[in-house]
């Protein structure tokens, strides 16, 4: 892999990750853009004690916009968008509308291919593995500055997610705090370690899982995947190294290796799940990683503790009808999910690539 960094008109970090060390990335961004200016504010709420990012600047931010003006598409000619060069493999830059900023944080775009219309899962595997090696470079790049404590990888794919942009992309948030999500694992991890006298919560579940067997999706030497004992989507997968690691750096060259294999099959069977002739499946995919801040407040906890893993999960529930989070998750935070794990575990194995 070659990185090449660079800079937009305005100031912000453009990153090019090429497979091939003889690539030159020497085009300069020639649109005649002022100095970005943004207004994001982390505010704590004092009753649950969570952190809410406001940020104003974001209503202005590109809508849906006709394919031949998609921002994330190479430059040509007179053309001009975020992407300066006129063809790239894999690129990351600033944000120009980011939710985090300055000491609130830092949000990064990554483009996963020039090709406007394809997607993760039509990507090859060479081209996947270009796109973990820009996660991993990112996350530890972006763990040395001063304001970040955790960094979080993730891809929204799909209008129904609330995509504004159609081009294969994912993003990157550096957050300035530990999110709720991992401070609630950091707590059973914490309470489960005193109660068991040292033994790892994330280990015994991936073990309870391949025990019992009724929820894999596939395994391979490296990796498991399989649907959660209590799922809170219709179609929901974890995917976790066998070889428990606290994040992305921690993978080994074997786990390095198959990934793309592992992850282009599962993306490839989300597709399959509602059948011939529909829709590309809407999704969430979230990589989880152990924060970079101080663990202090869940004594007896360290970072190597923590499993990297990765969510993926959609919130179609069966064709052409989607999961709302209305009164009770979304008031309560209390999920009711309509698919038993066991039938989309078993969904997912059906629809495997032959």
């Amino acid at each position: 892999m070659k990185k090449t960094s660079t800079r937009l008109a305005d100031g912000r970090e453009l990153i090019y990750y090429d497979a091939r060390d003889d690539a030159v990335r020497d085009a300069v961004d020639r649109r005649p853009l002022d100095p970005t200016v943004t207004t994001s504010e982390v505010r704590r709420d004092p009753l649950l004690g969570d952190c809410v990012a406001i940020a104003s600047h974001r209503q202005g931010r590109t809508y849906h916009p006709p394919a031949d003006e998609c921002p994330l598409c190479p430059s040509q000619g007179d053309r001009l968008s975020e992407i300066p060069d006129s063809a790239y493999d894999v690129v990351v830059f600033e944000n120009r509308f980011p939710s985090l900023a300055g000491d609130s944080g830092r949000c990064e775009v990554v483009c996963f291919t020039s090709d406007h219309d394809a997607s993760f899962a039509s990507l090859t595997e060479e081209q996947a593995g270009l796109v973990l090696d820009a996660w991993t470079d990112r996350t530890a790049e972006l763990s040395h500055l001063p304001s970040v404590e955790q960094v979080f990888c993730f891809e929204n794919r799909g209008a129904e997610i609330g995509v504004t942009l159609g081009h294969p992309h994912g993003q990157i948030y550096a957050y300035p705090f530990t999110t709720p999500r991992t401070a609630l694992m950091l707590r059973q991890l914490a309470a489960h370690k005193e109660a068991t006298g040292g033994e790892n919560l994330f280990d015994e579940v991936v073990a309870r899982e391949v025990s019992d067997g009724s929820r894999i999706v596939l395994a391979t030497e490296h990796w498991v995947a399989f649907v959660p004992y209590a799922a809170h989507w219709p179609y929901e997968v974890h995917l976790y190294p066998l070889r428990r690691v606290p994040d992305l750096l921690g993978l080994d060259e074997g786990a390095r290796t198959e990934f793309p294999q592992v992850y282009l099959e599962l993306l490839k069977r989300f597709d399959r799940i509602f059948g011939e002739g529909e829709p590309a499946t809407p999704y969430i995919s979230a990589w989880h990683q152990a924060p970079f801040g101080t663990l202090e407040e869940f004594e007896g906890v360290n970072r190597d503790d923590f499993a990297l893993h990765l969510e993926l999960f959609t919130i179609r529930r069966t064709s052409g009808k989607l999961k709302f989070l209305a009164g009770s998750e979304s008031g309560m935070s209390v999920f009711i999910n309509d698919v038993p794990p066991e039938s989309a575990a078993q969904r997912l194995r059906e629809v495997a690539s032959s």
